[in-house]
């Protein structure tokens, strides 16, 4: 394996609160029905390859071939609050992820990715966007290469995306490390060479990035 110059980390449920407790703010404070919205993504999300391009929604979302409004009034038309209403549409992504900030006003991996870019490696943002707007105030001195899906027109864990960011960082896939909390886009990364992290909670990926890196970020 080549030396790790390298670190290229996911946004959300890496960077944020964990996308788990994001979406139990959001079910409680929308009242929206939990099983019917687990059985519209396992829809949109379970399509065979060979349709998954063409319709769904959260693909193409991620791809910037939608906007936010009409995924919003998709996604609407699919949900249900508890006692079997109507969801309101406009704003729906809004109120989706504002449990992003949560207690984790200063998340762990994202002071690690601090104390790894003034160890002299170079850092990388690799997000797949749902139409949000990302807190950026900062990202210039704390990522060399920041890739959004939507603006790229790609999506993890297609390979073109990977190799973007490997291009924009001017690296090999051997020479770096990707974090991200969903495990098919860690493999995808995998298969590009990188060493892939599965992020499942802050103290593990802390602790192996530590190995990799040889740096200390833990107390």
């Amino acid at each position: 394996m080549a030396d790790i110059k390298a670190l290229i980390v996911d946004y959300g449920g890496v960077l944020t609160a964990p996308l788990g407790d994001t979406m139990e703010h959001w079910f409680r404070s929308d009242r929206i029905d939990p099983d019917v919205f687990r059985a519209a993504m396992r829809d949109w999300l379970g399509l065979t390859e060979s349709t998954i391009e063409r319709i769904s929604p959260i693909h193409a979302l991620e791809r910037g071939e939608i906007d936010p409004p009409e995924f919003e009034r998709q996604l609407a038309e699919r949900l249900r609050t508890v006692d079997g209403g109507p969801v309101e549409p406009v704003g729906l992504l809004l109120r989706m992820f504002a449990g992003y900030g949560g207690s984790a006003q200063r998340p762990p991996l994202l002071d690690a990715v601090r104390v790894i870019k003034a160890g002299g490696f170079a850092t990388a943002l690799l997000s797949n966007s749902w139409g949000m707007d990302y807190p950026r105030e900062g990202w210039t001195d704390l990522f060399d290469v920041v890739v959004i899906s939507g603006e790229v027109r790609m999506r993890k864990p297609e390979a073109e995306i990977y190799q973007l960011t490997l291009d924009q960082l001017g690296l090999a896939g051997d020479e770096c490390v990707f974090v991200d909390d969903l495990r098919p886009n860690v493999r995808a990364a995998a298969e590009l060479g990188m060493v892939g992290v599965h992020h499942t909670s802050d103290a593990e990926t802390l602790a192996e990035l530590e190995k990799l890196f040889g740096i200390a970020l833990t107390a």
